[in-house]
């Protein structure tokens, strides 16, 4: 009877010790062998699933593993630590379900463009007739003259559920998100939810479209499959920033004397901090503005002074937006799947100052320095632009609110297509080949 408990608890912690190298995120794909030592076990790499199969599928090549493990040789482990920023999650497995079908959908359109009016209105009748879903757009969408004067179009106007910017609360009320245009469109929506992102689906109908993977031509098909919960995800990582501006009054003594006897006509008084927050999809950029010095701003990670930026500017941004202002200044193009904060210089005045990568998640502190001979001005997604004094402060991370944007296909092929498309990425005369001699 003791012999059999004896071989009980060691089969226990038999399966224990295994179930540490045990990937729950792969579902049973991968196992770890205690005894085993080296490289893991290479996962077969087979066609990407198809947008049809949702049950099964292999994973297709991805850029790094779904869930690393965390025990190292027979003794050593990660330390737990409760404040995990994100999950990394194997890129081929990222797949859109619902809990519960979709009833509302929040269609963008770019404003002033006359050639968005007819596949807006398409889609529009295709989503309240066909579909019976809750369509929300935006009142100043429907302001316009080709649009209000449409006697045609309005039994279906009059069923829209309309809000204004920076006035309406809509997070809680959308389902998932359709926009039509090109990049800015994108952008645009990841502004509106400052927590929890829906699932966007972006239309390429704009002048670039890079991140915007699908075509309207038939988009009824394509929408049905968002619907269905039919589709591959890929998590756009997004930056919270915090701007604690020192606020300041300027007032004026009435004839130039104060209580005290001392000439003075403008008098700076500190009343407190402004703090502003935001949600950030592609970058922050803090630049010199209208003045004709060199920016002078001191950047902190994790309290640590790495360096002063003496130059035009720098640019704080994700992976999405290393194919933006970034690429333009230098910097590398980093797949949005990838865990990073990048530091991009804007023409610095320095040989040596290339653009850097840091990991995701730590914190990032942007100041003027103290012998700054002027200002600094900042923008978040090209948006919201406000000055920066000395004593202002703007702190950058990782958000735990990424923006699920859906794929096309699956979110390799569909980034190298965009740079290829958009960004003519490598595009050069083939080299020809040698003559075979007789």
């Amino acid at each position: 009877m003791e012999m059999n408990r004896e071989k009980l608890c060691t089969s226990k912690a038999d399966v224990s010790s295994e179930s540490a190298y045990h990937c729950s995120t792969c579902h049973g794909d991968e196992e770890w062998s205690s005894t085993s030592r080296g490289r893991a076990k290479s996962r077969s790499l087979s066609a990407s699933p198809a947008l049809g199969s949702t049950k099964e599928f292999r994973r297709t090549r991805s850029l790094h593993g779904p869930c690393p493990v965390t025990t190292f040789g027979p003794k050593a482990c990660m330390l737990q630590n409760p404040k995990t920023i994100m999950h990394i999650q194997d890129p081929a497995s990222q797949r859109l379900t619902w809990n519960k079908p979709p009833k509302s959908v929040l269609v963008i359109k770019k404003i002033r463009d006359a050639s968005l009016l007819q596949p807006f209105k398409e889609l529009c009748v295709y989503l309240t007739e066909e579909k019976n879903m809750i369509v929300y757009v935006e009142k100043k969408v429907l302001e316009d003259p080709a649009i209000a004067n449409d006697d045609n179009f309005g039994p279906v106007k009059k069923k829209f559920c309309t809000f204004r910017e920076d006035y309406d609360d809509i997070s809680n009320q959308i389902d998932f998100i359709i926009c039509l245009g090109g990049d800015g469109t994108l952008l645009y929506a990841s502004s509106l939810f400052q927590g929890s992102v829906p699932p966007v689906m972006a239309f390429h109908l704009g002048s670039l479209g890079f991140l915007t993977p699908f075509n309207f031509e038939n988009f009824q098909s394509q929408v049905t499959q968002v619907i269905e919960g039919n589709a591959a995800l890929v998590l756009r990582s997004r930056l919270k920033v915090k701007v604690v501006k020192e606020h300041r009054e300027k007032m004026t003594v009435q004839n130039g004397i104060e209580e005290n006897g001392v000439v003075s006509t403008n008098i700076e008084k500190d009343v407190g901090k402004q703090i502003m927050q935001y949600q950030v999809l592609n970058e922050v950029v803090v630049d010199r503005g209208p003045s004709s010095y060199l920016s002078n701003v001191d950047v902190f990670l994790d309290g640590h002074l790495i360096t002063t930026v003496q130059g035009d500017g720098v640019i704080v941004s994700t992976p999405t937006g290393s194919t933006a202002y970034a690429a333009a200044a230098g910097a590398s193009m980093i797949h949005p799947n990838v865990p990073a904060i990048m530091i991009t210089p804007i023409c610095p005045h320095s040989l040596s100052f290339r653009p850097i990568v840091v990991p995701a998640g730590v914190e990032l502190k942007i100041m003027l320095s103290p012998d700054a001979r002027n200002t600094a001005w900042v923008s978040f997604d090209g948006r919201k632009r406000q000055e920066i004094c000395h004593g202002d402060s703007i702190s950058i991370t990782t958000s735990c609110y990424p923006l699920p944007s859906i794929c096309f296909r699956d979110p390799v092929s569909d980034w190298f297509e965009s740079l290829a498309e958009c960004l003519h990425w490598n595009v050069r005369k083939k080299q020809n080949n040698f003559a075979v001699e007789e």
